[in-house]
């Protein structure tokens, strides 16, 4: 069964692992990675635009599948060699958090919608994921919802009805 995920990277390290096909979540960690199955969906929010930077960036920035069936060690620096796992990446845009906090699951009524993204990595219900590839997405996923995406009052969508064409046509 497909799950969905949410890795919490500063945007300027998301687009590296974009380029080099992979990704790498809480400094590191392999745990959050092996959680992890071929064929699951994973999406990036970025909360700045670098890494330790004060510059708020609050998009969600890459989305994709997994493909790697391997979490595996690479060495950055000859004291850092951090856990990955490989991705296809879909081309997509960054779609800004605000305008979704009221229709995404985990942050819906919540005032502090923040603490989700301090795990670093988290799952994520089919109807978050499809709401962010519709915002990240619009030209592929414009027939599943039929709301504003900009109008954060717009009443909840319901879930829905597209598990298993989801990642049909990833590459």
């Amino acid at each position: 069964m497909t799950k969905y995920w949410c890795g919490v990277v500063s945007r300027e390290h998301i687009k590296r692992g974009e380029q080099g096909g992979f990704c790498q979540v809480c400094h590191g960690k392999k745990a959050p990675l092996s959680r992890m199955s071929v064929g699951d969906g994973i999406v990036f929010y970025s909360p700045v635009l670098q890494f330790q930077g004060k510059e708020k960036c609050q998009r969600f920035t890459a989305i994709g599948k997994v493909v790697g069936t391997e979490t595996y060690q690479f060495e950055m620096a000859p004291n850092f060699v951090p856990y990955r796992r490989d991705v296809a990446y879909e081309k997509s845009q960054d779609a800004p958090i605000h305008p979704l906090l009221q229709q995404l699951e985990f942050t819906r009524g919540r005032t502090s919608w923040g603490y989700s993204f301090r795990m670093g990595h988290f799952q994520l219900s089919e109807h978050d994921f499809l709401l962010i590839a519709q915002a990240m997405l619009p030209e592929r996923y414009q027939d599943v919802f039929t709301f504003d995406a900009l109008d954060p009052l717009a009443p909840p969508v319901p879930p829905p009805q597209r598990e298993r064409d989801l990642f049909s046509d990833f590459a």
